[in-house]
């Protein structure tokens, strides 16, 4: 696509969204602005321009129009944030703006040296932080041609998480603050997850919202940017876990094709290709009338299931079985059960309380709501009860530095008091997520109709 096109698009789009407040571009400033589109497009013939994809796999993003983004930035006057995001095993950090455009990004993953180790060592986690924070951060600035002089906040997360990521994450935006005197956005980590799907597109409060990642899973009412109901959350294993640790007792982790792939991407993958009413449908917390989850069940009896199988077939326990893909299709079939009974539930509760008005949103975000399978079926559920789905793009489910940025933004254009000195900040491992009203929701004993998932009869 031509680059003087491309640039065009995007000066076109930052005036309109700001055209009712922004009509005092004089007749120099517009020339500036040709002129530069020119410069652009020369550059482009020289060769020094070059598709996003070309780097995507690489780990390094250049934006073909960082020059003219800081120039309309400078006629606009836009926000600009930069998010630091270490809470558990991903080093990420990106600059975004009050629109939800993401200037630049990076983002360093811990999957593969996890993978060799078994699971997330905490202190394994801590030193990688520690090795590629500085660079993942300074890449940031160099892809958005910016300064920390031209950022108006840092965004941080500090809490929940592994104690030793998030001192990592927070001293760092510690030092770059004392170095440019700026003020800092501190951020919960579930509540950014929450509100990401805001920064893709229009999203009022309040709306339902499931998060399911490999450290937690929640379902609650977001009805402001810092306010939420807590419905229901898990109440031992959380599903990205009991997905990370059947990948290893089935051994796919092994298999050329996954490596350097998250347990949960393996089992998807392997899915595909199984039968999901291989053995019988597991029935998880079928007589609590509440929204919490629990996933040491699923987790225990596909373990069970495992060893049955290694027994009858006289395998090796470190070979693949001959019917892995059934057992993770089944395995998987049971986790998104679960996730859509609570669902259901939550569903008729906030109906009958009438916490939601008439627009009905369900965000689903966090690792696992990467899964395709897991989408179609959420997808299907929320149109048996009349609720528009909205999912991040895939890349914006896991931990990553934009979400923290974007949470940032909505922090301080809320005109409340979130920034805060650099010195006055420091982390907690666990944090509650807004008011607690799951007992109100066991109370209420709603009871289920049966409910059939996507291909059964």
């Amino acid at each position: 696509m031509c680059a003087s096109f491309l640039i065009r698009s995007h000066f076109r789009s930052t005036l309109s969204k700001n055209a009712v407040l922004r009509r005092d571009i004089t007749e120099r400033q517009s020339h500036i602005i040709i002129r530069l589109l020119r410069t652009c497009v020369n550059v482009r013939k020289r060769g020094y321009i070059h598709s996003v994809g070309q780097y995507h796999n690489t780990g390094f993003r250049f934006n073909f129009y960082n020059s003219f983004s800081l120039s309309t930035r400078a006629l606009t006057k836009l926000k600009v944030v930069l998010g630091i995001e270490t809470s558990c095993d991903d080093t990420g950090a990106a600059i975004v703006n009050e629109h939800g455009h993401i200037i630049a990004e990076e983002l360093h993953s811990q999957t593969a040296t996890h993978n060799e180790t078994g699971g997330i060592i905490p202190n394994v986690a801590k030193d990688l932080h520690t090795q590629n924070v500085e660079t993942v951060v300074q890449r940031t600035l160099e892809s958005a041609n910016m300064r920390l002089q031209d950022l108006d906040a840092i965004a941080v997360t500090v809490k929940p998480g592994l104690i030793m990521s998030l001192r990592v994450g927070l001293h760092h935006a510690q030092k770059l603050a004392h170095m440019s005197n700026l003020q800092l956005i501190p951020i919960h980590h579930m509540e950014a997850h929450a509100l990401t799907a805001r920064m893709i597109g229009r999203i009022d409060f309040p709306f339902l919202v499931l998060l399911a990642s490999g450290g937690h899973c929640l379902l609650a009412i977001a009805r402001d940017i810092d306010d939420f109901l807590l419905l229901g959350t898990s109440l031992d294993t959380a599903p990205g876990e009991a997905y990370d640790k059947t990948a290893r007792e089935l051994n796919l982790i092994k298999m050329p094709q996954f490596c350097g792939m998250s347990g949960g991407a393996a089992i998807e993958h392997m899915a595909k290709y199984g039968d999901h009413m291989a053995f019988p449908r597991l029935h998880v917390m079928a007589q609590s009338a509440s929204c919490n989850f629990s996933f040491t069940g699923i987790k225990m009896a596909t373990r069970r299931q495992i060893l049955a199988e290694y027994s009858k077939s006289g395998l090796p326990p470190d070979e693949l079985l001959p019917n892995v893909a059934d057992i993770c299709a089944w395995f998987q079939y049971n986790v998104i059960y679960h996730l859509a009974r609570r669902l259901q539930r939550a569903f008729i509760f906030v109906e009958n309380a009438e916490l939601i008005g008439d627009i009905k949103t369900l965000v689903v975000s966090g690792g696992v709501a990467s899964n395709s399978y897991i989408r179609a079926n959420l997808q299907h559920i929320c149109s048996l009860y009349n609720y528009t789905l909205v999912c991040p793009p895939q890349k914006l489910c896991t931990d990553n530095g934009i979400m923290i940025a974007w949470n940032g933004i909505e922090k301080m254009l809320s005109g409340r008091n979130y920034l805060q000195s650099a010195d006055s900040l420091d982390v907690v491992a666990r944090a509650p997520f807004g008011v607690d009203i799951s007992k109100s929701v066991t109370n209420t004993s709603i009871k289920l109709s049966k409910l059939k998932l996507l291909g059964e009869k």
